[in-house]
């Protein structure tokens, strides 16, 4: 059936209208942290029309801008809840869920803001798989380039740039116990985790700036939207990129009950994320042909790697029970939350300022690997994230741990051919049993650093896992049922040179003319920690990518400006 009258039957659909076709020289699909870095890149040239499209709505709910609330944007209605399948390690029946934003900004409106771009060593490898020019020295220029930071201003880092990156100014007691008790385990004092050196403890930086969420929505968009020639549609879904003898030309969408056509004169960008970007590639006859015919979709290119090479962090929480007020529970009870949104309110400062992770550390599960392998958050609370209950007594704190090189490998495939449906999931996490003895063994670190007096004098009982849970094998099969997704998928339209590779190193679709993929699908292996800044950093290289193709056009075949067709932000 074609895909059309799937989506006619599923939403009750008018047919196509003339009036509904617009043209642009330039379509970027997801307006998440990279794809409101391209369009917005893309917008600073008054001679390209920029259309940006995006499944949800715009970033209006304040709680966005307060990086105190995340926790509740992190679990609200700004995700959508693509359903995954357990592996065989995992030991689950159910059906568990992995969550993507859905808003303006994408991850960069709902995540902690963690700012960590991993080690020189990760890029470095994208460059021997075949990414070449994505080496760490290739990429840093790019990181500076976004970045504003409040501290730092060096050979590491910029200032200056869209992205706002700040220390947390309000740094609560227990982080800095928890500190000094990893101090005590043995882990250096690590100033700055983006310096190139991850090794330590120490306190995180995060996209924030003056108090406030900088998202790229806030970072790239809000400063471009008195620029005519960008258009942002929200709550637009794509259902296919239309393709012509070999090139992209546009795309089909659903905007309400209406079908809408936009037509690209230059380039359609994907950035819709490694589990949308594959679902729509393989809907436009992108990807495996077997199983794109299978669904009855014309084929036109056989790329085997679309959807392949999923990966994803896996992370496990370890709560305790406090002895006293000692976190930021407290602030749940109205009297501690009213005066800690007076201080935001008056000041921008105090609890709702921070992100509640203010504190971590990047330390070795693996003692072989060459750089650390496992990334320590301290959540200062216990019940903040999504699935982890609150403690006896109410006052708790969390070490959450994770795996930040994982070897397993998962999918992402078609169920349907119907856009409506949702993909295929499967990312297998723990099939390669390397992953589950290296959180293993960072768990049992984890255990030691609270077990330290610095942090220990606040403790008064572990609650998950139970007190008697206590070897590493106990240990182990814990972090075998409990691990969660990190929420970080990556992978699935890796570039390269090779068979398998979805993109080349320039981003550009193989067999498709004038169609590129910019957001985490393209990395060949995940980095070293939360790829926020990563995805932003790939977003400023498509752009410069795009620049450079219509620069030496411009060369080619000079012409007049044109006029801008007006914003619809």
């Amino acid at each position: 059936m074609p895909l059309f009258d799937f989506a006619s039957a599923r939403f009750g659909i008018r047919p196509p209208q003339p009036e509904a076709v617009n043209t642009f020289d330039y379509i970027v699909v997801g307006g998440g942290s990279t794809g409101c870095v391209v369009a917005s890149r893309l917008s600073e040239d008054p001679d390209a029309r920029v259309l940006l499209v995006e499944e949800g709505p715009r970033d209006l709910n304040p709680y966005i801008h307060i990086p105190g609330a995340y926790y509740k944007t992190a679990q609200g209605r700004l995700l959508k809840r693509i359903p995954w399948e357990a592996s065989a390690e995992q030991g689950r029946g159910e059906t568990p869920t992995m969550v993507q934003a859905r808003v303006l900004g994408g991850g960069s409106s709902v995540n902690a803001m963690i700012y960590i771009r991993g080690v020189p060593t990760d890029y470095d490898q994208w460059a021997s798989l075949g990414a070449e020019g994505w080496g760490y020295a290739d990429v840093l220029p790019f990181f500076k380039r976004a970045e504003d930071n409040n501290r730092f201003c060096n050979d590491a880092h910029g200032v200056g740039g869209p992205l706002g990156v700040s220390d947390i100014d309000c740094i609560h007691s227990l982080t800095r116990a928890w500190l000094q008790a990893c101090q005590q385990a043995g882990l250096p004092y690590n100033p700055d985790f983006n310096s190139g050196h991850q090794e330590g403890c120490g306190l995180y930086q995060i996209t924030a700036r003056n108090g406030r969420r900088s998202s790229a929505a806030v970072a790239y968009l809000k400063p471009a939207r008195g620029r005519s020639n960008l258009r942002v549609e929200t709550g637009t879904t794509v259902t296919r990129v239309l393709i012509e003898a070999g090139r992209a030309v546009g795309v089909e969408c659903v905007r309400g009950k209406r079908r809408v056509v936009y037509r690209a004169e230059r380039e359609v960008v994907l950035s819709a994320g490694a589990i949308a970007t594959p679902k729509l590639l393989m809907l436009s006859g992108v990807g495996p042909a077997d199983q794109i015919a299978r669904h009855g979709i014309g084929v036109h290119s056989d790329l085997p790697g679309v959807g392949q090479n999923l990966q994803d962090h896996v992370e496990i929480s370890l709560i305790y029970q406090l002895t006293g007020p000692h976190s930021y529970d407290k602030y749940k009870k109205p009297h501690w939350k009213a005066a800690a949104a007076l201080n935001y309110a008056l000041f921008r400062n105090g609890p709702a300022s921070s992100n509640l992770i203010e504190g971590g550390a990047f330390w070795w599960g693996n003692k072989h690997e060459p750089v650390p392998d496992i990334q320590y958050f301290m959540v200062v609370g216990a019940g903040i994230e999504e699935g982890v209950d609150a403690v006896p007594g109410g006052n708790g704190c969390t070490v959450n741990l994770g795996q930040i090189r994982p070897r397993s490998r998962g999918e992402v495939t078609l169920s349907s051919a119907d856009p409506a449906a949702p993909p295929r999931v499967a990312p297998r996490y723990f099939s390669d049993p390397y992953d589950l003895d290296a959180i293993a063994d960072g768990a049992m670190a984890a255990l030691d650093i609270m077990a330290q007096p610095a942090i220990a004098k606040f403790v008064a009982a572990r609650h998950t896992p139970e007190p008697g849970i206590r070897t590493r094998e106990e240990i182990k099969e814990f972090c075998r049922r409990s691990a969660h997704a990190a929420l970080h998928p990556a992978g699935t339209c890796r570039m390269g040179r090779d068979e398998m590779a979805v993109v080349d190193p320039q981003l550009r679709v193989r067999g498709i003319e004038g169609l590129r993929v910019a957001d985490a699908s393209v990395m060949p292996t995940l980095i070293s920690g939360n790829p926020n800044a990563v995805c932003i950093m790939i977003g400023e290289r498509a752009a410069d990518f795009l620049h450079s193709g219509q620069a030496e056009r411009r060369r080619a075949s000079p012409r007049a400006p044109r006029t801008g067709m007006g914003s619809a932000m």
